[in-house]
C-alpha cells in the first residue's frame, strides 16, 4: 500500500503530521495510539496526536512532566521501548495508571529519537488478545516509524522552521474501511427497523449516531434527542459512574461488555457492548424483572446531581498526582497540569496568603500582565478570590452578570465566560484560593460543584505538605551547605574546581564533604570524605570531622596521621556512623603528591598524556570502627597537566551497576576530556554521572591540576 510521507505545513512553523500516528498504528495493529512531542525549553511532555481513543478519556494525560511515573516518560528517560503485557504489571508497575485506567490492555511506549535528539514519545495500546510479547517485526516498526519521526522533526529545524504544538491535542479520524453503499445501507437500515430487539451506534467519544425505534422505544425516549449526544448525558437513569465506567472500558480494551440498568420506575435493561476500530454498537434487551425483595430502586438522579464516571476518574487521577508531588513548585505544576486539561476550565491561578495579601504562587492559560496586576491583592480587598480566603467557601458565578451582581466594582479583564473561586482549606484555617476561569458558560451543578470543593481540598492538603518539605528542605540544605567551604582557597600553581550535588527528593541530607587547606605556602591538602547516614546527625558529624581533618592538616601532619588521630577523635565521639575519607598532601615544589585513605573510592589520575587510571592504595579501615587502626600513605608524581580527581561514590555507585565498571567508565570519560578548563570539566563529569542512570545519593566532587 503506498502512503505518503510526511509533509510539514508550509511557512514559518511546522506541525508533526497524522501520518505519523497513522502509519504506527495501522502497521502495529494497534487500537489506541498517543503521540507526545517536548516543548522547547519546558520539562514537560504534550500529547499532540490521538488515534482510537476520546480526547475526554485521555484528558488526563494531556500534559506530562519528565519526573512523572508514567510509560512514556521512562522510555523517554532510559531510551528504550517499555512493555506492559498485562493489568498486572501495569498497576505493579504503574500504580497511578492502574488507577485511572483499570482495564485489561496491553502497552508499548517509545522515545521518538534519531539516536542524537530526543523529540518526545509514543504509547500504543493493544486488547488483551494480543500476544504477551512484541514480535521483533513489531519492535521494528515501531523503532523505525519514531526514527522517521524524529528525522522530520530534526529537518525542519534544520531548515528553519521551529516545531508549533497544538492548543490542543488533534484526533484522528476512524478509519473508515469502504465506502458505504446507498442501496446496502438502505438494506441495513431496514433490516434493524424490523428487529424485535433494540441496537444502537456510538462513536469513539460516546455520542450516539444511530437507534433503531425498538431502541429508542426500550429507552424511553425519542430518537431526535438521543442522536449526537452521548446517552448517559441525556437518559438520567443511565448518569451512574458504573455506566460510563463500562463504555471506557470497552474503548479502551475492544473488549466486549455488558451491564444491566432500570429505567423507571421497573423496567431492567440489558446493555451488551460490542466495540472496534471505529465505535461500539450496542445491543439492548429486556432483562429480567428484580425480585420482589430486591431493595427498591434508587431515586433517579436529577442533572444537578449527576456526577459521571469521568470526573471521578480525574479526581481520582489528581488525588494520586499530587500525592506524588514534593514541593510547592511540583504541586502548582501537577495542579495545573492535571486540572486544566480534565476539567474544563481554560485558565487557572493557584493564590497562597503571605503577610496579609494573596500572592499568585502559579497560574496557567492566564496573561502574564493580567497576572501581574491582581498579585499581592490585600486581604482586605472586596474581591471573589480574598473571599474565598477571608470566609472559607467558595463562590461560583456562571456568568459576568452574576458576578458583576455579587462585585460591582468587577471589571471584565479576562474574557472568560464563567468562574469558581475555592478557598484552600487546611485544618479549618484558609491558606488561599483557586481560581478557575472558563471560556464558556457553565452552570456550576451542585455535583461539579462537590467535586470541584473536593478538587480544592486535595490541592490545600498537599500544598500544606509541600510548604513543609520545602521548609525542612531549606533548613537542611543550609545546615550541609553551611558545613562545606564556601570558596576554595586560591594557591598560586594549582587549578581547582569543587561541587557538591545533592541527591533527588527527599529531605534527607548526606555527609559528604571536601576541602582543600594551605598548611604553609608551598604545599596544599585536599581532602574528601562521606559519613555514613543520611540525616542531620550525619550532617553534624561531617561538620566536626572536616575541623578536625583541617586542625591536623594546618598544625603539618601527613596524611596517615591526620587520618590515625581523627579516627581517634570518632571512636572517642562514639557516633554510631562511620566515615571514609581520602587526603591528598601536595608538594608543589616537587611536583608529587602523598595520599592516604580510609575506605573511601579511589582517585583518579588524568596524566598530561590524556591517559587516565585508577589509583591503587592500601584500603584502610573506614572512620570510627577501630582506635588503634593505622593508615599507609601512597607517593604519587604529579607533574604540570596533571589532574587529580577526587569524589565520593555517588558520582559512580548505582543500584545493580559493578561499581568497578562506573568508576573506569568515569576514568575514560575524563581521559576523553581537555583539561584546560576543570569548571567545565566538572559540569562534564557530574552531567556524565546523572545520564548513565539516576541517583540517589549525594555527590562531591575535588579537582586539582598542577600548572
Amino acid at each position: 500500500m503506498h502512503r505518503s510521507s510526511p509533509e510539514g505545513v508550509a511557512g514559518s512553523a511546522v506541525q508533526l503530521p497524522d501520518a505519523v500516528l497513522a502509519d504506527l498504528v495501522q502497521d502495529t495493529s494497534a487500537s489506541v495510539g498517543l503521540v507526545y512531542l517536548l516543548a522547547p525549553g519546558e520539562r514537560v511532555l504534550h500529547l499532540v496526536l490521538v488515534s482510537g481513543v476520546s480526547l475526554r478519556i485521555a484528558a488526563p494525560w494531556a500534559r506530562i512532566p519528565l519526573d512523572a511515573a508514567i510509560p512514556v516518560v521512562d522510555a523517554i528517560r532510559q531510551g528504550r521501548l517499555v512493555w506492559l503485557g498485562s493489568q498486572e504489571e501495569t498497576a505493579r508497575r504503574y500504580p497511578r495508571l492502574g488507577i485511572v485506567l483499570p482495564y485489561d490492555f496491553m502497552l508499548a511506549a517509545a522515545p521518538l529519537t534519531d539516536g542524537r535528539s530526543v523529540w518526545g514519545g509514543v504509547v500504543l495500546l493493544w486488547p488483551v488478545w494480543h500476544p504477551p510479547q512484541l514480535s521483533p517485526a513489531e519492535q521494528k516498526t515501531i523503532a523505525a516509524g519514531c526514527q522517521r519521526a524524529a528525522a522530520f522533526l530534526q529537518q525542519a529545524i534544520d531548515s528553519g522552521r521551529p516545531l508549533r504544538l497544538p492548543d490542543e491535542p488533534r484526533r484522528l479520524p476512524a478509519p473508515c474501511p469502504h465506502e458505504a453503499d446507498p442501496v446496502q445501507a438502505m438494506a441495513a437500515l431496514e433490516f434493524t427497523g424490523r428487529l424485535p430487539v433494540g441496537c444502537c451506534a456510538l462513536d469513539l467519544d460516546g455520542r450516539l449516531t444511530f437507534i433503531n425505534p425498538v431502541g429508542a422505544e426500550l429507552v424511553g425516549a425519542d430518537a431526535a434527542a438521543l442522536l449526537g449526544n452521548r446517552p448517559w448525558e441525556v437518559l438520567l437513569w443511565l448518569h451512574e459512574p458504573v455506566f460510563e465506567d463500562r463504555y471506557r472500558a470497552a474503548v479502551v480494551t475492544r473488549q466486549p461488555t455488558s451491564f444491566t440498568a432500570t429505567r423507571p420506575p421497573d423496567t431492567r435493561l440489558f446493555f451488551q457492548l460490542y466495540p472496534d476500530d471505529s465505535g461500539i454498537s450496542v445491543h439492548i434487551t429486556p432483562a429480567d424483572k428484580a425480585p420482589t425483595s430486591s431493595p427498591a430502586p434508587l431515586n433517579v438522579p436529577s442533572p444537578a446531581e449527576a456526577v459521571g464516571a469521568a470526573a471521578l476518574y480525574h479526581l481520582t487521577h489528581v488525588a494520586t498526582a499530587l500525592a506524588e508531588a514534593v514541593g510547592v513548585k511540583d504541586v502548582v505544576e501537577l495542579a495545573a497540569d492535571q486540572i486544566v486539561p480534565a476539567f474544563g476550565p481554560r485558565a487557572l491561578a493557584l493564590l497562597t496568603v503571605q503577610e496579609g495579601r494573596l500572592r499568585i504562587t502559579g497560574y496557567r492559560g492566564y496573561d502574564t500582565e493580567l497576572v501581574a496586576r491582581f498579585d499581592a491583592t490585600p486581604l482586605t480587598s472586596n474581591t471573589p478570590a480574598v473571599r474565598a480566603v477571608t470566609t472559607g467557601t467558595a463562590s461560583f458565578f456562571p456568568t459576568f452578570t452574576d458576578l458583576k451582581r455579587a462585585y460591582p466594582p468587577a471589571v471584565h479583564q479576562d474574557e472568560m465566560a464563567s468562574w469558581a473561586f475555592l478557598p484552600l482549606i487546611i485544618s479549618g484555617r484558609t491558606v488561599g484560593s483557586l481560581v478557575l476561569a472558563y471560556d464558556q458558560p457553565r452552570l456550576f451543578p451542585p455535583a461539579e460543584r462537590a467535586v470541584l470543593t473536593s478538587l480544592s481540598g486535595l490541592i490545600a492538603q498537599a500544598l500544606d505538605r509541600a510548604r513543609l518539605y520545602d521548609a525542612n528542605l531549606t533548613l537542611a540544605r543550609t545546615l550541609q551547605t553551611g558545613l562545606l567551604p564556601r570558596t576554595l582557597p586560591h594557591i598560586p600553581g594549582l587549578d581547582t574546581a569543587a561541587r557538591y550535588k545533592p541527591a533527588g527528593h527527599g529531605i534527607d541530607i548526606g555527609g559528604d564533604f571536601y576541602d582543600l587547606i594551605r598548611p604553609t605556602p608551598t604545599t596544599a591538602v585536599a581532602v574528601i570524605g562521606d559519613v555514613q547516614g543520611h540525616n542531620t546527625t550525619a550532617a553534624a558529624l561531617m561538620g566536626q570531622i572536616r575541623t578536625a581533618v583541617h586542625a591536623h592538616a594546618t598544625a603539618g601532619a601527613p596524611p596517615s596521621d591526620i587520618l590515625s588521630r581523627t579516627n581517634r577523635l570518632l571512636v572517642d565521639l562514639s557516633p554510631a556512623l562511620f566515615t571514609s575519607c581520602l587526603i591528598a598532601h601536595l608538594d608543589l615544589p616537587r611536583r608529587h603528591a602523598q595520599l592516604a585513605t580510609a575506605g573511601h573510592p579511589p582517585a583518579l589520575l588524568r596524566h598530561p598524556d590524556g591517559r587516565t587510571s585508577t589509583l591503587t592504595m592500601p584500603p584502610g579501615l573506614l572512620l570510627g570502627i577501630d582506635a588503634d587502626t593505622d593508615y599507609s600513605a601512597t607517593e604519587i608524581p604529579l607533574p604540570p597537566g596533571t589532574v587529580l580527581a577526587l569524589y565520593t561514590d555517588g558520582l559512580v555507585e548505582t543500584p545493580g551497576t559493578d561499581i568497578d565498571d562506573a568508576t573506569a567508565a568515569l576514568a575514560g570519560h575524563l581521559a576523553a576530556m581537555q583539561p584546560d578548563n576543570l569548571d567545565a570539566v566538572a559540569d562534564a563529569l557530574i552531567r556524565h554521572a546523572e545520564r548513565s542512570a539516576p541517583r540517589h545519593d549525594d555527590i562531591a566532587l575535588l579537582l586539582i591540576r598542577p600548572r
